[in-house]
């Protein structure tokens, strides 16, 4: 598996969480994306955007700042609730990935 099909989900969490604080643009999330680790080009990102506005969990709109026009996206309350959704599912599976933190609960490791 390509680590990117493993990141994917949480690249689209990440998106969704930022887009809930203010809206965002590709070349502005790219950025915040380099500094979580995720390095992305707009070849990458774009789909995603795409594919999130799609289902309905973003919604774009056009903005001009001076010469140039860029696309802006906001949550949409579909995204919201999806976003709730998300975090208690991740906020469950990170308790069992880092089970094994504790002297009682070793990693297991299979062979």
């Amino acid at each position: 598996m390509d680590d990117k099909d493993l990141y994917a989900g949480l690249i689209r969490l990440h998106i969704l969480y930022h887009a809930g604080q203010e809206p965002i643009f590709g070349l502005g999330i790219i950025a915040e994306l380099r500094r979580h680790g995720y390095e992305l080009s707009p070849g990458t990102l774009y789909p995603m955007l795409h594919g999130l506005e799609r289902k309905g969990y973003l919604r774009s709109t056009r903005e001009r700042t001076g010469k140039r026009a860029r696309r802006v996206y906001e949550i949409t309350p579909e995204g919201a609730a999806a976003l709730r959704d998300a975090k208690e599912k991740v906020r469950e599976l990170f308790g069992e990935l880092f089970e094994d933190l504790h002297p009682e609960n070793p990693p297991r490791v299979a062979g």
